[in-house]
């Protein structure tokens, strides 16, 4: 039978606290900082979505209230409605939205770390799903998702990570000699890969974590998955970028608003 797209939930860590942008997380956690008029989160779902998933568990934590409140009133704020104040009911009209979705707001603890909070929302919300997806409330891309899944199902392992190159944090000199022939701002790593945190885990993956609060997904579950042969690397040499600085956000929010935003193309509608 084939695997139904639809059925594989994709869990998002939307807990933590972001103290890297302070400034920006204060009062509300770093998912629901937007790019643009909406948080990055939507753009993380909408692309997501474009490759045919639509059943979401967001792992809320910190300021959960800010993500909550954002769901339960989505349709009344893409939608005309009329509010019976007697009765308190409210009617939808015309819905401004094509979103298909299937969104499980799951709390998982104040403090909990990333393998925690994934382990105890897939316990109670894995159901009986063969495959999962995981990846981070703050990282965008244009990496074709459902290419990352054919090639998680072909490998036949536990796991699989998107790989992706990094921005060096430097301006590099390219030289002959003595003299400097070229100056590039910020150059792409094409020799070095890093965690890009789209993630296609097997059922039995779960195994490896932990619900206590102190399991971190990326140090003895996902270490001890490469250990064990079962992590394989679907290698993204185009757009990654993870929104940690004020400098991040800035860099996103000018390519949304130049109409030529990689993740938005990749999955435009």
């Amino acid at each position: 039978m084939a695997l139904n797209v639809a059925d594989i939930p994709v869990f998002i860590l939307c807990g933590g606290l972001g103290t890297r942008l302070k400034e920006m997380t204060e009062f509300r956690p770093k998912p629901m900082i937007p790019v643009g008029p909406e948080p990055i989160l939507v753009h993380i779902m909408r692309h997501y979505s474009h490759f045919g998933f639509n059943r979401f568990v967001l792992c809320m934590g910190y300021k959960s209230e800010i993500v909550r409140d954002y769901f339960l009133n989505f349709c009344a704020m893409h939608s005309d409605v009329t509010v019976d104040l007697k009765t308190n009911s409210l009617e939808v009209h015309s819905v401004d939205h094509s979103y298909d979705w299937k969104v499980t707001l799951a709390y998982t603890g104040e403090l909990t770390m990333t393998g925690g909070r994934v382990a105890r929302a897939a316990a109670r919300y894995l159901g009986n799903a063969k495959h999962f997806a995981v990846t981070y409330g703050d990282g965008l891309t244009n990496a074709d998702l459902a290419a990352e899944l054919d090639f998680h199902l072909s490998r036949g392992k536990l796991g699989t990570v998107l790989g992706v190159n990094p921005p060096s944090r430097f301006g590099e000199f390219r030289m002959d000699g003595d003299e400097l022939k070229e100056f590039v701002e910020k150059p792409e790593l094409h020799s070095a890969w890093i965690n890009g945190g789209y993630f296609f885990f097997r059922r039995d993956f779960t195994r490896y974590l932990s619900t206590e609060e102190a399991c971190v997904l990326e140090r003895e579950p996902l270490s001890n998955l490469a250990r064990d042969g079962q992590l394989a690397v679907y290698q993204h040499r185009e757009f990654w970028a993870c929104m940690d600085t004020q400098r991040d956000h800035e860099y996103l929010t000018k390519l949304w608003e130049s109409g030529q935003a990689p993740w938005a193309a990749a999955s435009a509608h």
